[in-house]
């Protein structure tokens, strides 16, 4: 979408361009060019290729970008979204916000910036290459560092990048397990972006079934008691919930939640300071993992 609007910005700004020209100004194959063209045409713009010398690409003369056809709000809503866009630094996108900014005569604010760096993963590569092969189609292999242990080499289709709770997540169909699957981006480890193309998928019917897939697991009621000091961990944690304070200055709080591997692990990180009070399967649970750890220090 980047590459055709800028070709249709140049071809504006210019009687016309051979597909030779705009292939090494983008860095791509002729073909591609050619298809950007038929992208453009089939969504309405009047873009016409003329064959022999003194033939290329151009725009017919009397084609104008209509600015007027967007709403005032529509603009802002499109100057702010490639804003956020630039946030996460997807190639290109500058470029565009720039020339919108001119064309629509408006300044743009830097209303949003997300840094990678930091807390072990400062590789903005990983996050462009899976927003090149979701909009291109292109299947990514990598090696994946899963919950249960161990590394897998992983092919994935992929169809969208998620954010949740404080980490970034690819979503696909895993070609390895043959089913949809989400990957935690942290845990992806030299990735490559492959020439193989896979179909059409419609991403929100799979990403559908994988949430009904999700809620089918068994949801575990907890009640937890959480001492003064750890008060703020709640929120990161376990996101909005009203704690019960009680006379000792502790908290409880009760929580519905998928049982696996990442609630015992919340728990075990707060230390000293958390007490399971129900259910007894997750307090056993805990005096063993507990009794574990503490053999290691014998």
């Amino acid at each position: 979408m980047y590459r055709q609007f800028e070709i249709m910005y140049l071809l504006m700004n210019k009687k016309g361009a051979t597909a030779k020209e705009l292939a090494e100004h983008f860095g791509v194959s002729q073909r591609t060019i050619y298809r950007d063209i038929d992208t453009l045409s089939l969504a309405g713009i009047p873009v016409y290729t003329e064959k022999g010398k003194g033939g290329g690409i151009g725009l017919q003369p009397e084609f104008v970008l209509n600015k007027s056809i967007l709403s005032e709000q529509e603009q802002n809503e499109i100057l702010t979204a490639l804003q956020g866009l630039i946030s996460i630094k997807t190639s290109a996108s500058d470029q565009i916000l720039n020339k919108l900014s001119m064309i629509f005569n408006k300044n743009t604010v830097k209303w949003l910036e997300v840094d990678f760096s930091g807390w072990g993963f400062d590789d903005n590569n990983i996050f462009q290459d899976f927003k090149t092969a979701i909009l291109e189609k292109r299947i990514v292999e990598f090696e994946y560092f899963g919950s249960s242990g161990g590394m897998t080499y992983r092919q994935i289709e992929p169809v969208q990048l998620w954010f949740k709770s404080k980490t970034w997540y690819v979503r696909g169909f895993c070609l390895t397990r043959n089913g949809m699957r989400t990957f935690r981006l942290t845990r992806i480890k030299n990735q490559k972006v492959t020439d193989k193309y896979f179909p059409e998928r419609n991403p929100e019917e799979i990403i559908s079934k994988e949430k009904n897939e999700e809620t089918e697991k068994k949801i575990l009621k907890i009640k937890l008691k959480i001492a003064p000091q750890m008060f703020y961990r709640m929120f990161d944690d376990f996101g909005v919930y009203i704690p019960k304070k009680q006379k000792d200055e502790s908290y409880t709080v009760t929580l519905n939640i998928p049982e696996n591997d990442w609630i015992y692990n919340i728990i075990l990180s707060y230390g000293e300071f958390i007490e399971v009070l129900s259910p007894k399967h997750v307090q056993n649970t805990i005096k063993e993992k507990s009794r574990k750890i503490y053999q290691k220090y014998l």
